[in-house]
C-alpha cells in the first residue's frame, strides 16, 4: 500500500530514503489526518511513529506553501522523555524536512544550554527536547512558544512515569489555545487519557496495538540459568544468538559497570550506557554501535525506549524487568521496521515463577530452554567457518598470486590451520554452564556430601569437629536448588572455597549447609557486606536443625493458627518428662494475648 497523497516535498524525500509503503501506524495517522485536528495515538514501539507525526504536522506547518519561510519563532514543538530519544527524533525530522528548508533545534539536558540558547535566538522552525530543559529555556525567556502551530508528545506514558507531569503542564499552558496537539503513547492509561482531555480538543483516537499479542517480528526465549552463572550465560547467548548487534539490559548502574568490564575482558566489542555517564560518553557509545565499532551495548532501562539502533538483532534481559511494560519496551529495541529479532530472558532457577508471571502478563509465549552449551556454540562456529561467504567470493590476480605463494611455502594443511586459528582468535571462548533441570520439584530431602559415596570426592568432614557451624540458605528444591550451582554460589557470597563447605541438605523451601568453624565468622562477615535479597543466608542457631524439616511460615494476616492442647497433668510430655505442662514465661509477643 503506497503512502497517501502528501506534499511533493515529502514524497521526494521518502522516495530518496527508500520508503515505499507506510507502516500500520503511519497509514492510520495519515488516514485520519486533518490540518487542524488533534490525535491521540497508541502504537507499539519501533512502529515508525516519528515519521508518522512528522508527516502529520507537515501540512499544518507548510500552510499550503512548498517550503517553510525564514526561521523565526518556532512553529512546532516535539517533547520526548529522554535525551537519546529527543536526539534521535531531531535527526529523523532533519532528513524528513530537509527539502522543506526546516531548521530543527534539539534541547536536552546534559548539553551546552548556552549553545542551545544561541540557536533558539537565531530562529528555528521545529524544537525537539526533553521536558526539564524545555521548561528551563521557556522560563528564562530563551524559547518563545507563542507562535506554535503543533505540539507533539512522544512516549507520553514514559514522561508521566518519570515525573514530568508538572513540566508538561507548564509548557502546554504557555502554548496557543488553537494549536494542534498530537499525543503518542505505548499505552492509553488513565493518566494519559486525563492529560489528553485537558489539552486536546475532540481528538481522534487511534489504536494500532494488538492486545495480548506479542510483537510479531520478535522471537522470545526464556533460558533457565543457575543464579551464580548469569554472567556466563550472557556470554554464551551472545555467542550463539548474536549474529548482529546486541543490547544487554541490567537493573542497576553497578550491574552495567560489572558486566561491561567482564565482557570487554573476554574480547567482546562492547560499550556501556547508563544514567551516570556524561552526555558525551553516551553519544560516543551510541555512535560506536551505529558505526559498527561496537557490537554489544550493556545498558540500564535508560535505553529501553525510543532508541533505534541499526542491525540490532538480539536483546538480552540479564536481569528480569520490573514489569511487563519494561519487558516489552526493552524487547522492542529489536524487530523494528520489519526486521526480525530475538529477545532472550535469562531466568534464574530461583525466580522462575516470577518470570512466568511476567511473560504471561505481557502476553508473550516464550520458548523455554537451557543455556547454549559450549559444544553447540563451537559446532555453530564450525558451520559458520565452512560456509563463510568469503570462501566463495571472486578473487583478483594479486590475491591468487599471494595464495599460490602461501601454498607453495607452507602447504595447504598449514594454510588451512592458520585460517582456522585466525577465525577463532576473533571469537571469545564460550563458557561451560550447568544445565538446570526443567523439573521444579522432587520427592524427598537431598542429603549431599554428608558421607562420601562411590565416585564422590571426599571433602572436609566438618560434622565430626566440635563447634560445627550450620547456615540456612533461602532457596530449596522448589527453586531447583542443586549442589552443582549451590557450592559456587556459597563460595562467591561467603568468600570461602569448596573445601571449607561440609554437608549440604536441601529441603523444599530452604537449604542447610555446614561451614568449617575456623572460617565461619569470616564467612558471615562477607555475607553481611554483600547482601543478596534473592539469596539470604542466616545462621542456623540449632545444630540439630539439619535433622528436622524446615519450619512452616506463620499464617498470613497476623492471625494465630490453631493452638495445640497441652498434655494433661501426669501424662508424658513432648520430651518424655512426667509432670504438668510448662507455662510460657515472660511477656507475650506484641499484639497477642498471653497463654497460660
Amino acid at each position: 500500500m503506497p503512502f497517501p497523497t502528501l506534499p511533493a516535498v515529502f514524497e521526494a524525500t521518502l522516495a530518496a530514503h527508500g520508503y515505499g509503503e507506510p507502516t500500520s501506524v503511519q497509514a492510520a495517522v495519515l488516514a485520519h489526518n486533518r490540518p487542524e485536528g488533534d490525535l491521540l495515538v497508541s502504537a507499539q514501539t519501533g512502529s515508525g511513529k516519528t515519521v508518522a507525526f512528522g508527516l502529520s504536522i507537515g501540512p499544518t506547518l507548510l500552510a499550503g506553501e512548498e517550503r517553510l519561510g525564514r526561521a523565526g519563532t518556532p512553529l512546532a514543538l516535539v517533547i520526548a522523555p529522554t535525551r537519546e530519544l529527543a536526539q534521535q527524533v531531531a535527526r529523523e525530522l532533519d532528513w524528513l524536512y530537509a527539502k522543506a528548508g526546516a531548521q530543527v533545534v534539539c534541547c536536552v539536558g546534559g548539553m551546552d544550554a548556552r549553545q542551545e540558547a544561541r540557536k533558539l535566538q537565531a530562529g528555528c522552525h521545529i524544537i525537539v527536547g526533553t521536558p526539564g530543559r524545555l521548561r528551563d529555556h521557556m522560563e528564562r525567556g530563551r524559547a518563545d512558544f507563542s507562535g506554535l502551530r503543533a505540539v507533539v508528545l512522544d512516549e507520553a506514558d514514559e514522561m508521566l512515569d518519570l515525573g514530568f507531569k508538572d513540566d508538561l503542564e507548564a509548557i502546554l499552558d504557555s502554548t496557543p489555545h488553537d494549536r494542534r496537539t498530537l499525543l503518542f503513547s505505548a499505552t492509553l492509561a488513565k493518566d494519559i487519557v486525563t492529560l489528553a482531555k485537558r489539552y486536546q480538543r475532540e481528538a481522534v483516537r487511534i489504536d494500532t496495538t494488538s492486545r495480548n499479542v506479542p510483537h510479531g517480528d520478535i522471537e522470545y526465549r526464556a533460558i533457565r540459568v543457575a543464579p551464580n552463572e548469569l554472567e556466563l550465560a550472557v556470554v554464551n547467548v551472545l555467542r550463539f544468538y548474536g549474529t548482529g548487534g546486541a543490547l544487554v539490559f541490567c537493573a542497576t548502574r553497578e550491574s552495567v559497570r560489572h558486566l561491561f568490564g567482564s565482557l570487554r575482558e573476554r574480547g567482546f566489542r562492547v560499550v556501556a550506557l547508563s544514567g551516570e555517564l556524561s552526555q558525551k560518553e553516551r553519544t560516543e557509545a551510541l555512535q560506536a554501535l551505529r558505526d559498527g565499532h561496537a557490537r554489544v551495548c550493556v545498558a540500564t532501562d535508560v535505553a529501553a525506549r525510543g532508541l533505534d539502533l541499526p542491525d540490532l538483532t538480539l536483546v538480552i534481559h540479564a536481569e528480569l524487568p520490573h514489569n511487563k511494560a519494561a519487558l516489552l519496551h526493552r524487547s522492542g529495541r529489536t524487530g523494528r521496521a520489519g526486521r526480525k529479532g530475538t529477545s532472550v530472558v535469562l531466568v534464574p532457577t530461583t525466580r522462575r515463577k516470577k518470570a512466568e508471571q511476567l511473560l504471561q502478563a505481557a502476553g508473550v509465549s516464550a520458548i523455554w530452554s537451557s543455556p547454549p552449551s559450549a559444544e553447540s556454540i563451537r559446532a555453530a562456529d564450525r558451520d559458520a567457518l565452512l560456509n563463510d561467504p568469503l570462501l566463495n567470493e571472486a578473487s583478483n590476480e594479486e590475491e591468487e598470486g599471494l595464495a599460490s605463494a602461501l601454498l607453495a611455502g607452507s602447504g595447504p594443511e598449514k594454510v588451512a590451520l592458520g585460517l582456522i586459528r585466525l577465525y577463532r582468535s576473533r571469537l571469545p571462548e564460550p563458557e561451560d554452564l550447568f544445565e538446570p533441570s526443567s523439573e521444579s520439584r522432587g520427592a524427598r530431602p537431598d542429603r549431599v556430601r554428608q558421607r562420601p559415596g562411590r565416585g564422590e570426592r571426599h571433602l572436609l568432614n566438618i560434622s565430626d569437629q566440635s563447634g560445627t557451624k550450620w547456615f540456612r540458605l533461602s532457596v530449596g528444591r522448589n527453586s531447583n536448588a542443586d549442589p552443582k550451582w549451590l557450592i559456587p554460589l556459597i563460595c562467591r557470597l561467603g568468600h570461602v572455597t569448596k573445601n571449607e563447605i561440609g554437608s549440604i541438605r536441601i529441603f523444599d523451601r530452604e537449604t542447610l549447609f555446614e561451614i568449617d568453624p575456623r572460617f565461619a565468622d569470616r564467612f558471615m562477615q562477607a555475607v553481611h557486606q554483600h547482601p543478596d535479597d534473592a539469596m539470604r543466608i542466616v545462621p542456623a542457631n540449632d545444630p540439630d536443625t539439619a535433622k528436622r524439616a524446615p519450619r512452616r511460615p506463620p499464617p498470613k494476616g497476623g492471625k494465630k493458627g490453631k493452638q495445640k492442647k497441652s498434655a494433661p497433668k501426669g501424662e508424658r510430655g513432648p520430651r518424655g518428662v512426667v509432670g504438668p505442662p510448662r507455662q510460657k514465661v515472660g511477656p507475650p509477643p506484641s499484639g497477642r494475648k498471653k497463654i497460660v
